[in-house]
């Protein structure tokens, strides 16, 4: 990901991804389905930290660094998220099931075959219209 995109740019990248991801599934394409699709929070989450940096004042460097990551719970973190993600997994099971789904990616799976159940299963995490992880997502991006 380039430098430069701001917030909607960023929402857009994460929808695209996961339409992607879902063409994929739909035509048996597993594994790029749920590399993709773990791209697509990626992306989301970057758009939830966009929204913490204000106009006029360059971030700190180990606050780009961070940015520049994978790690799902790190950009939580630097989005401000990690107290509303708990409190969420507290009250909402489905939404902590779909989290421990969803937070197991990581883009070394591009080198991995992906079977067709784990990846139904991780776009249905993240789409779950009641307890999704995208859904809480977009409450911040």
């Amino acid at each position: 990901m380039g430098a430069g995109y701001n917030r909607k740019d960023l929402r857009s990248h994460a929808k695209a991804k996961l339409d992607d991801a879902l063409l994929l599934l739909h035509n048996k394409r597993y594994s790029n389905s749920y590399y993709l699709a773990g791209y697509a929070v990626e992306i989301g989450l970057k758009a939830c930290v966009a929204a913490q940096v204000t106009s006029e004042t360059i971030p700190e460097k180990a606050f780009l660094q961070k940015f520049y990551n994978h790690d799902f719970d790190t950009l939580v973190g630097l989005a401000g998220l990690a107290q509303d993600r708990k409190s969420m997994e507290k009250t909402d099971q489905d939404f902590a099931t779909n989290w421990a789904i969803v937070s197991e990616w990581s883009p070394d799976i591009r080198y991995e075959a992906v079977d067709p159940t784990s990846a139904e299963t991780m776009l249905s995490a993240i789409i779950d219209p009641k307890s999704g992880v995208l859904k809480w997502i977009k409450a911040y991006w």
